[in-house]
């Protein structure tokens, strides 16, 4: 009866301290919030200085409660990256290129769910995707980190190999895709990546083949709509090409331009491009691009431009 009561009493006790945690975090991140929001305004310069809360000093002392907290700074990158595209420029935001808008807890956030949850692989993937067009030396380390709390994860070489890939340092890219092919349940195609890294890492072919496997394995929807805005720019770039080079054909024959690309639809009814996919057409017989923005002929170089509203990002490859 004595040893009944004291398990009874000991499991109360957990339970009054485990509350007492979530109690406790939840009332500092209200009362971080609080001050949040009524903090005086300071230049973009001075935002984001710091986390207001460092999760990962509970490491340890949560009582089982690490993986719910991970979650909560998971949750908050996102939603961090999410709110600053919002309120980027109105001209679009650089995918390329994320500083201008400051995104300097990323980082943070994601150091912090991958302390408290080392084998949160969402959180590597989602960093691997998102920080190498804010600090590559970040994206690196998270993945590294990644890779040294879960060594038999091949996707966690696979991202590394990406980020080496933007940095165009193929021959890292290759050693990260051959390290990534020998760990357990690895697709083959990483150890064709790896041989593709030192052939031809810069092609177009390469990045689709690299923008394929993202959108195929993207675990959170912000990674996926870049990967189909990648996809969309390498469609966008055959489609250019091909356009281009019927507009060389009439120059070279005729030795002017077109007035308008409408005057070339008939010409490309036989122009072959990458996967069997065909030039599209709006309702209003213009061309246009993949996503949907009519395309514009810049009749000084005769050549096919992307019109000013399209989304189609900076090309990484030519």
């Amino acid at each position: 009866m004595e040893q009944k009561e004291a398990k009874t009493k000991n499991g109360t006790t957990s339970l009054i301290a485990i509350l007492g945690i979530a109690a406790a975090f939840v009332l500092v991140v209200f009362l971080s919030n609080y001050v949040e929001a009524r903090r005086l305004h300071l230049p973009d310069s001075y935002e984001d200085a710091d986390l207001s809360l460092q999760g990962k000093r509970l490491k340890g002392w949560a009582l089982g409660a690490e993986g719910m907290l991970a979650d909560w700074y998971w949750m908050n990158s996102l939603q961090y990256v999410g709110t600053k595209i919002l309120r980027g420029p109105e001209g679009g935001v650089n995918i390329d290129d994320l500083r201008p808008l400051n995104p300097r807890l990323l980082y943070p956030l994601l150091d912090n769910a991958t302390d408290l949850d080392p084998h949160f692989i969402a959180v590597y993937s989602y960093g691997a995707s998102v920080l190498p067009a804010i600090d590559p030396a970040q994206a690196i380390a998270l993945t590294e980190k990644g890779i040294a709390n879960n060594p038999d994860d091949w996707k966690l070489y696979q991202y590394l190999g990406y980020i080496h890939w933007r940095l165009k340092d193929y021959e890292k890219a290759a050693v990260a895709y051959e390290q990534g092919s020998t760990r357990p349940g690895a697709t083959a195609i990483m150890r064709q990546m790896a041989a593709v890294m030192r052939t031809r890492g810069g092609s177009r072919d390469t990045a689709r083949q690299m923008y394929q496997q993202m959108l195929a394995e993207a675990e959170d929807q912000q990674s996926r709509s870049l990967a189909e805005l990648r996809l969309m720019e390498l469609d966008s770039l055959d489609e250019r090409d091909a356009m281009d080079e019927t507009l060389k054909n009439i120059v070279d024959a005729t030795g002017k331009c077109p007035q308008q690309l409408k005057e070339i639809v008939p010409l490309l009814a036989k122009v072959k491009l990458p996967d069997n996919k065909d030039l599209q057409i709006n309702s209003a017989g213009d061309l246009v691009d993949p996503a949907g923005e009519p395309y514009q002929l810049d009749r000084e170089k005769c050549v096919v431009t992307l019109g000013p509203s399209s989304k189609i990002p900076t090309p990484l490859v030519q």
